[in-house]
């Protein structure tokens, strides 16, 4: 088995954020242990937050926007009566209200305006830039700025615990969503202010907490050279794309670049099932297989052209080649 430092690594490991680091100080220290020169994640995660954070490796690192554009969920605690200015509690706090009258009923009867397709408003203290500048850093400065909402889907909410005042909250949602945000704007709907105490990611489009690696094993497995049984195929970031296998005239296609389409007659064009690219979803992306069954490209039908395109193509090198 080759030692990671000296082997091209193309895959992702689910790692556990634990409390109090940052997104790229996992980053760093996977790069660090793993001696490779492309690492990512697919994910920001707060410094207070625990839990899924997908860190792509190699060519994996070409699909973080996937990952990052998976679902979510997560199990938050929010203490209401208590507002910070970066509504969490690693904040300064901002305002204290009387909680007392919050009632399970009041809280649950709050939750649809914050489900669906909804508008949220970013926290100050973000990673988004405005101006040209992020805004923890205007915030920082003492400089407060207007931001615009921004449209987000909150697929559920449920309430996991009531310990007043804290109550916990379990959601399902899609990519942009601040649990923050969340914590502040159900505290104001309440009319006592909240802010979340707490925030672990359950999961992560097809990475959940269940099978997720410690950072410290995640390291471990590294130098000991046992990391391949820990580590997932780029691919498998893709889970809700349709798949298909192709022959060798698609593939030599995909692999120059060129645009191919397949006619009623898939034989020997694709393996197995033809419908994904003989009858195309609107603005459809799908995972292309060799019929070895390497991971070879996402393809993205173009519908002005009537035909395929590869989108990202592949190379991966694999354990046993390096």
């Amino acid at each position: 088995m080759p030692r990671s430092g000296k082997a091209t690594i193309d895959g992702i490991l689910n790692i556990d954020k634990p409390y109090g680091i940052t997104s790229m100080d996992v980053v760093r220290r996977i790069k660090r242990a793993s001696r490779q020169r492309r690492v990512g994640h697919g994910g920001t995660l707060d410094p207070i937050a625990t839990g899924v954070i997908p860190v792509c490796l190699g060519q994996a690192t070409r699909l973080t926007e996937d990952v990052v554009g998976g679902a979510k969920s997560y199990l938050a605690s929010i203490e209401l009566g208590v507002s910070t200015d970066t509504y969490d509690a690693l904040g300064e706090v901002a305002e204290r209200r009387d909680s007392s009258g919050i009632t399970l009923t009041g809280i649950e009867g709050a939750l649809p305006e914050f489900t669906g397709d909804i508008l949220q408003v970013p926290p100050m203290y973000s990673a988004l830039k405005q101006g040209g500048k992020r805004l923890y850093d205007l915030a920082r400065a003492g400089v407060e700025v207007k931001r615009e909402p921004r449209p987000v889907t909150v697929h559920a909410i449920a309430v996991e615990g009531w310990e007043p005042p804290v109550v916990t909250l379990r959601v399902d949602c899609g990519k942009g969503f601040y649990m923050r945000s969340l914590a502040h704007d159900l505290g104001q709907a309440l009319g006592c202010g909240g802010h979340m105490k707490t925030l672990a990611r359950l999961r992560s489009g097809a990475f959940s907490v269940d099978d997720a690696l410690s950072l410290d094993e995640a390291e471990e497995r590294f130098a000991d050279g046992t990391w391949q049984d820990v580590m997932h195929s780029p691919d498998v970031a893709l889970h809700g794309l349709r798949a298909i296998i192709v022959g060798t005239r698609i593939e030599e296609m995909i692999r120059n670049g060129r645009l191919f389409d397949v006619g009623g007659d898939a034989s020997g064009d694709v393996e197995g099932d033809a419908s994904p690219l003989q009858q195309p979803r609107p603005g459809e992306r799908c995972r292309a297989y060799t019929t070895d069954g390497r991971f070879l490209a996402i393809v993205a039908y173009d519908a002005d052209l009537r035909q395929w395109k590869p989108d990202k193509v592949f190379a991966l090198t694999y354990p046993d080649e390096n």
